[in-house]
């Protein structure tokens, strides 16, 4: 046996352990789902081979595939880019050289530690219940509240609010993606006059345009699966107003054990994160400059 093979064989035997749980744990499920999506298949029967019929129904005679999608994608056209948004003032706030800035920084990263945890979800709900934080902050002024979950034309904001409330992980990359960006480049556009708008369209948002990028691809596709919040918060109501996709294929698979139509209501549901993911990468090209390309166009 080769030195070289021996070196192969070395690597996948350290690496085994990874390749087990990819195959095992990921890639067959995967696949698995893939079959069972073809089939009439409820956990409690061996599944029956129905062909292309889950799909059909899906797109010809499903309404709540289309009302959940459509809560779902409005729900990801709002979150997204005001969390971003939010996220990247507050890097460009915590970007100064003022004494105790980690300790600010520290205190303003904390929500995103706990995550989308059921503890979180409970807490917003206390907050924006009949009797929460927000109605007894309110009544202190005089004014009457109302319960913001169980409001059709409220329910979907106050998730939308917890999204965009967990902004730290974006803080911090936008935060780093700003300590790259050399100071030199601010002093020379001061000494031309150019001020804080034109610098920030002019300098920061270009130099930082590959960060927006890598953040935008994540919170589109966290923004896609959100389940914990609405599950929780509001259980997919009132009148579905905040009744996801990933509710909708939960309720499918446990509450129905529909699992070949749950199974093709995920593959779809991928090819959807799919589809947003691509615009997103065709669009960068018209938005995102790198390092080099700035550098050419420079020279």
């Amino acid at each position: 046996m080769s030195k070289s093979v021996k070196t192969a064989l070395t690597g996948y035997l350290f690496i085994s352990p990874w390749l087990i749980g990819l195959i095992g744990l990921t890639m067959w499920p995967i696949l698995q789902s893939f079959y069972y999506s073809f089939t009439n298949y409820s956990l409690l029967d061996a599944a029956k081979w129905i062909g292309t019929a889950n799909y059909h129904k899906i797109f010809t005679d499903d309404a709540m595939f289309v009302k959940s999608l459509t809560v779902t994608l409005l729900f990801v056209a709002v979150s997204v880019p005001l969390k971003l948004i939010t996220a990247l003032l507050v890097a460009m706030l915590l970007n100064k050289k003022v004494r105790g800035m980690s300790i600010y920084r520290t205190l303003i990263y904390i929500p995103s530690l706990i995550g989308t945890s059921i503890a979180v979800a409970i807490l917003w709900k206390n907050i924006f219940g009949v009797d929460g934080f927000i109605n007894t902050f309110l009544a202190f002024f005089g004014f009457q509240g109302k319960s913001w979950i169980s409001n059709p034309d409220t329910a979907l904001g106050t998730l939308i609010l917890l999204m965009i409330w967990q902004f730290g992980s974006s803080m911090v990359i936008f935060l780093a993606g700003l300590k790259q960006i050399s100071p030199d480049l601010y002093e020379a556009s001061s000494v031309d006059g150019a001020g804080k708008w034109r610098q920030f369209f002019k300098i920061t948002f270009p130099m930082l345009s590959p960060v927006i990028l890598f953040n935008l691809v994540l919170q589109t596709i966290g923004s896609f699966q959100m389940f914990t919040q609405a599950f929780v918060i509001t259980q997919g109501g009132p009148v579905n107003s905040t009744f996801v996709f990933a509710m909708y294929l939960y309720e499918r698979a446990f509450s129905r054990f529909q699992m070949g139509y749950a199974s093709a209501l995920a593959w779809i549901f991928l090819l959807i994160i799919g589809a947003a993911t691509a615009i997103i990468f065709i669009s960068s090209k018209y938005w995102v400059f790198y390092e080099t390309e700035t550098e050419g166009r420079r020279k």
